[in-house]
């Protein structure tokens, strides 16, 4: 039987996951709203599954819990591409990492941390990633300047 407050924690990490995943999907990044949507679900499921089958036996449940955070964490390694001298993907898999602690916390009911933490997130991936482009082209025509000087 889903008890009100999983309804509500799943449904929650449901609208939290898909606002991060339309910001990724907007933005044109591999893992965007079903992604993110999905892997906030899921790890809220599996927080509800742990808290409850840890009645009791509150080692479980933090066994659980690491679990979770050890599988997105690979979920993530798998987004980053090493490519010519560069890496990319880094953001992409740092989103998928938060976006599990969101639905983590969702199912752990701690509805205020998960969505003030959507809602930094959806500004910082919105807002710094407009600083962080001049920036680096900033710092490429710097090591351009740099690599391009004669040694004395």
């Amino acid at each position: 039987m889903i008890w009100p407050d999983d309804l509500l924690s799943i449904i929650l990490a449901t609208v939290l996951g898909a606002a991060v995943g339309l910001e990724r999907e907007v933005s044109g990044k591999a893992a965007g709203l079903r992604t993110n949507l999905l892997i906030c679900l899921g790890a809220a499921v599996f927080t509800i599954i742990s808290r409850d089958m840890a009645t009791g036996n509150e080692g479980s449940l933090t066994r659980i819990a690491a679990q979770i955070v050890t599988g997105v964490g690979f979920l993530g390694a798998g987004a980053i591409i090493q490519d010519r001298g560069g890496v990319h993907g880094l953001t992409t898999a740092a989103t998928i990492w938060l976006v599990s602690s969101i639905g983590m916390a969702c199912g752990g009911r701690f509805y205020q941390l998960a969505i003030v933490s959507t809602l930094i997130a959806i500004l910082v991936l919105m807002g710094l990633g407009k600083v962080a482009k001049p920036l680096d082209r900033f710092v490429k025509k710097q090591k351009l300047k740099n690599s391009q000087k004669k040694p004395d």
